[in-house]
């Protein structure tokens, strides 16, 4: 067999990738304006959540394992939620706090009281800032925005560049990855300039099947099939980010829109689609004009992460080895009706094809198959009796390395 020849992971992508899940948090003056894009001429007066609580955000996130939290720090409107030098159009200009609170602190403090990561999303567009029609000023405008947050709310797990309204604009991203670089090294990049993780390309937060971890481009944004223009130092290793809010097709919170909230069933839908193919899932939860997130929400998303553990936090029987052929033995005949699968990345991706088999009545039966495995793989099938389970790997560059593979009973159980 050849030796693997493909991309590898740095240690901040494998930690990132054990994350799997994570909240998305849009909230800014769209919130109090019943609009998902603002045109940044909106008052900051009009800027008034009444009960804001970073740490229900934070705690409702751990709560439903989510490993990580990214908040938008500036939207496209142009609205700081940090009390921030570069412009009057902030925080510190609202009635909130009487001009002395800042958000991006307190979901900073939160996140490291729940012990979990927190990220920024900065949007490359601004559409109350002048200087966006002069790209040189407007460099050094949003160089300024950035080293702030970058140096003045501890470790970040993720920094987000949205590429939406961008299309046409081009930025200093030799620059802008240089101030990451600097101050947030192990942070992982979105999408942009040099990134780490890839867009998945849609914001139903699925992934295609395969959707390998190796990528030399990815979509810009939902408004344009180009893609980004990635900068040469950009690495091979791109796993790729699934987002979705969890109201359709709202990412801030709009009154009255309960009805849009997604059903459990269509949530773990896209859970099989996004972690189950190896990518990561960000969902956002949208707090309301008083700075809480919804009941509704909140009990919506700690259903999806009650009922991602009842299915997978036990296996029946786990393993894990080397080569091609790897066999799971049961205690007896036992139902079976999900395996996961996991590469150890480290090493590569190096699985290609594979067929999974179950013993059932001494013969050997195929229940699934697949192309990539990466970080996981999730298959469900409907319930068999087996004794044995095998992994056969048909085709890999390299010798297949298998972290885990493991059996689970009841998953196909009606949603509780």
């Amino acid at each position: 067999m050849r030796d693997y020849q493909g991309a590898l992971p740095s240690e901040n992508q494998l930690r990132w990738q054990d994350m799997e899940m994570g909240m998305f948090c849009h909230f800014g003056m769209n919130t109090f304006c019943d609009r998902e894009w603002g045109e940044g001429t909106d008052s900051p007066e009009k800027f008034r959540p009444s009960e804001l609580d970073a740490r229900q955000w934070a705690s409702t996130a751990r709560q439903a394992g989510m490993k990580y939290f990214i908040l938008t720090a500036k939207h496209h409107d142009g609205f700081c939620l940090w009390p921030t030098a570069t412009t009057d159009y902030s925080v510190a200009f609202s009635p909130w706090k009487d001009g002395k609170g800042d958000i991006v602190r307190e979901c900073a403090e939160a996140c490291r009281e729940e012990g979990i990561g927190f990220g920024l999303y900065l949007s490359p567009w601004d559409r109350h800032e002048p200087r966006y029609a002069d790209p040189a000023a407007y460099d050094d405008f949003y160089a300024d925005q950035l080293e702030e947050l970058l140096t003045g709310y501890g470790p970040l797990v993720e920094v987000w560049f949205d590429g939406a309204g961008s299309e046409g604009h081009t930025y200093d991203w030799e620059r802008i990855m240089r101030i990451v670089r600097t101050h947030q090294p192990e942070a992982m990049v979105f999408n942009m300039g040099a990134p780490t993780i890839r867009w998945v390309g849609n914001e139903d937060g699925v992934a295609p099947y395969p959707c390998w971890n190796t990528a030399e481009a990815a979509r810009l944004s939902m408004f344009t099939t180009e893609s980004a223009d990635w900068l040469p130092s950009t690495p091979k290793w791109v796993p790729a980010e699934c987002d979705v809010p969890i109201r359709k097709d709202q990412w801030f919170w709009h009154p009255d829109a309960e009805d849009r909230l997604h059903s459990l069933e269509h949530l773990m839908d896209i859970y099989y689609r996004s972690v189950g193919h190896g990518c990561n899932l960000l969902l956002n939860v949208a707090p309301d004009d008083r700075g809480l997130l919804p009941d509704s929400d909140v009990r919506r998303v700690l259903e999806l992460g009650a009922e991602v553990r009842r299915r997978f936090d036990a296996p029946i029987a786990r393993t894990s080895g080397t080569g091609n052929e790897l066999v799971l033995q049961l205690e007896g005949e036992t139902s079976i009706d999900h395996l996961v699968l996991m590469e150890d990345i480290r090493l590569g991706e190096r699985i290609r094809e594979y067929v999974v088999d179950a013993l059932r009545d001494g013969q050997w039966v195929e229940i699934s198959r697949g192309s990539a495995v990466g970080h996981k793989k999730i298959d469900a099938f409907p319930p068999v009796a087996a004794s044995a389970v095998r992994l056969r790997v048909l085709s890999s560059e390299g010798e297949p390395l298998v972290r885990s593979m493991g059996v689970y009973a009841n998953c196909n159980d009606a949603i509780r």
